[in-house]
């Protein structure tokens, strides 16, 4: 059904794993795409009632596929092509954030950039105490968009959310949870058993209460979150297409293992 989802069930609770190995989980467009379609069906799916969103034993997710021709070809073959490449990752986190089921995030190793921000958009974030955080994306020339500002201003403050995004400070998770950005820490190669004992405790509890609670606590939290992020995808392509950010990309490909 899906290329870059496993789908592995547990009782009321249900693990979607995210499955490109050999790219440590990077938001390719197709990826992204596949969990917008996952999240979106999650209305119909009365078998569960958690969704724990995962990667591999030692990455979460890298961030935004970089390297995937689909994203900078975009601009060649059109305005609505390059504007739906452009907010696929807004599209994404936008479902994410819409499933009527509680979300938890389980972290292992990194949750950079686009991994982050697809974090932000669930209910809860587990995390490893070995695992780290950041947002690089002001250091490679582009905005951070895909609602994450919003979000992350919520949780953590202006200032704090300043720090994050444009001095990209790399957080360790014990960091990240007393700043409010992790939930809950669990041992190292842990974090997927702690979700499973959330769910576990939320599945537990009635199931329509716990579904109108989530969307009213959504609807107050992300009142403005459109209105402050609906041009971000434009933002991105404007950015995209400057020299910096040609110059960003050609240093990262230059890095050991970029």
């Amino acid at each position: 059904m899906y290329r870059y989802l496993l789908l592995e069930p547990h009782g009321a609770a249900l693990i979607v794993r995210m499955n490109r190995p050999g790219a440590r989980n990077a938001l390719s467009v197709a990826l992204m795409e596949e969990l917008a379609e996952f999240a979106r069906g999650c209305e119909a799916r009365a078998d569960v009632r958690v969704v724990i969103l995962a990667g591999g034993p030692d990455h979460f997710c890298a961030g935004a596929d970089l390297k995937d021709p689909e994203r900078w070809e975009a601009p060649a073959r059109g305005l609505r092509e390059q504007r739906r490449v452009a907010n696929a990752g807004y599209r994404m986190c936008a479902a994410w954030e819409a499933i009527p089921q509680m979300t938890l995030a389980a972290i292992e190793g990194y949750a950079i950039g686009g991994g982050l921000a697809l974090a932000l958009a669930c209910d809860f974030r587990v995390a490893a105490a070995g695992a780290f955080v950041s947002l690089p994306e002001v250091s490679l020339g582009l905005p951070l968009t895909w609602g994450t500002v919003h979000r992350l201003v919520a949780l953590v403050g202006p200032a704090r959310a300043k720090r994050l995004t444009v001095l990209g400070e790399r957080l360790a998770a014990p960091d990240a949870h007393a700043l409010g950005l992790i939930d809950y820490l669990a041992a190292p190669g842990g974090a997927e058993a702690r979700a499973l004992e959330l769910a576990a405790a939320i599945a537990a509890l009635p199931e329509h209460s716990v579904r109108m609670s989530k969307e009213t606590i959504n609807a107050v939290a992300n009142a403005l979150l459109h209105l402050g992020s609906h041009m971000g995808g434009d933002q991105f392509a404007l950015a995209a297409a400057s020299e910096e950010v040609a110059a960003a990309r050609e240093r990262f490909a230059k890095r050991p293992g970029g």
